[in-house]
């Protein structure tokens, strides 16, 4: 699917809503496949349930497009910085055309880790300590003399990420002090700020928070077991590089705590209709916030879905209910 011919109209059965829904799906991000991807499920997912909807990318015939047939409600399956940085959801207030999820505002704040770490951190949410290090400031200070006062600091094992991305990419564990250099150099391959943070062993979760008018709440966790130990951009979406298990192995009382954490961290960053939030739970039960995506994933082996299924939600339905809440605001 070319970057400006991805449009494809659907219209299903007996119509269960007369919404006109645009799914956005695509960009020019290094996630353009998954989100192509996600895309094709929503749209799958909203037919499935007799609604009209529309996919299409981000792109140059974007903007004429909701000129002329302006949709009631757009759900943004954009993964990166075309979905995530506010930036595309700033446009669409600008054409006052509702959508899915949060606003642009809260979008820059989560997108961007260490200040969402910072948030996080200020509500009073676990998340591993950490230092952001621009590319310019690792190479003015001296990298090695840098590198050396990050591992005084945090210790040993790290965990190197860009501080703006998703799926994985660019995102290592460092267990010695060695590889730390190489680590940094491919975070830098996919942002110009590199995020270490301290490497906190336990059980990787993930919640998925949704809202479907009686106020956020959080589906089963996801338990992550990545078959190399590590949940990079191969083991998310390569068949059989990872098993899930929902509900997550937990006990009731860290199940909960789980939940309550996730859920105050979607709020802490002031956000609304769905979030997925990333963690480690650790061996004494203390979950960990690492991230909170906006725009989660909707292909097969994305979490949010197995999350809604493990829930006994019907995933249609719940995107449709999430439509039907963009269009009235």
């Amino acid at each position: 699917m070319g970057a400006t011919a991805a449009r494809e109209t659907v219209v299903s059965g007996p119509a269960t809503t007369d919404l006109h829904v645009l799914v956005l799906a695509g960009g020019l991000s290094y996630e353009r496949d998954v989100s192509l991807r996600s895309g094709r499920r929503v749209l799958d997912a909203l037919r499935s349930v007799g609604m009209e909807a529309e996919l299409r990318d981000a792109d140059v015939a974007l903007l004429p497009a909701l000129d002329s047939d302006p949709p009631d409600a757009v759900v943004i399956a954009l993964h990166g910085a075309t979905g995530e940085d506010g930036s595309l959801r700033g446009v669409l207030d600008l054409c006052g055309v509702p959508y899915v999820g949060c606003d642009a505002r809260a979008s820059r704040l989560a997108w961007d880790k260490p200040s969402a770490k910072t948030v996080l951190r200020e509500a009073g949410i676990a998340t591993p300590d950490w230092v952001a290090l621009p590319h310019d400031r690792f190479s003015e200070l001296g990298a090695v003399a840098v590198l050396d006062r990050i591992v005084a600091r945090l210790g040993l094992p790290l965990m190197v990420k860009p501080a703006q991305g998703g799926s994985g990419l660019g995102a290592a564990v460092v267990r010695d002090a060695a590889s730390l250099p190489a680590a940094m150099v491919g975070c830098f391959a996919y942002d110009s700020t590199a995020l270490v943070e301290r490497y906190v062993a336990g059980m990787d979760v993930a919640v998925s928070v949704i809202d479907l008018g009686d106020g956020p709440q959080a589906l089963p966790p996801v338990e992550i077991v990545p078959r190399n130990g590590v949940y990079d951009y191969a083991a998310r979406y390569t068949a059989g590089r990872t098993t899930w298990h929902t509900p997550a192995r937990l006990d009731a009382a860290v199940a909960d705590a789980v939940a309550e954490v996730a859920l105050a961290a979607h709020t802490a960053l002031g956000l609304r209709d769905l979030s997925r939030v990333d963690l480690i739970v650790d061996p004494a039960g203390q979950p960990h916030v690492l991230e909170v995506n906006v725009s989660p994933g909707m292909t097969e082996t994305s979490l949010l879905p197995l999350a809604v299924q493990a829930a006994g939600l019907d995933f249609g339905q719940v995107i449709a209910d999430l439509v039907a809440r963009a269009a009235i605001r």
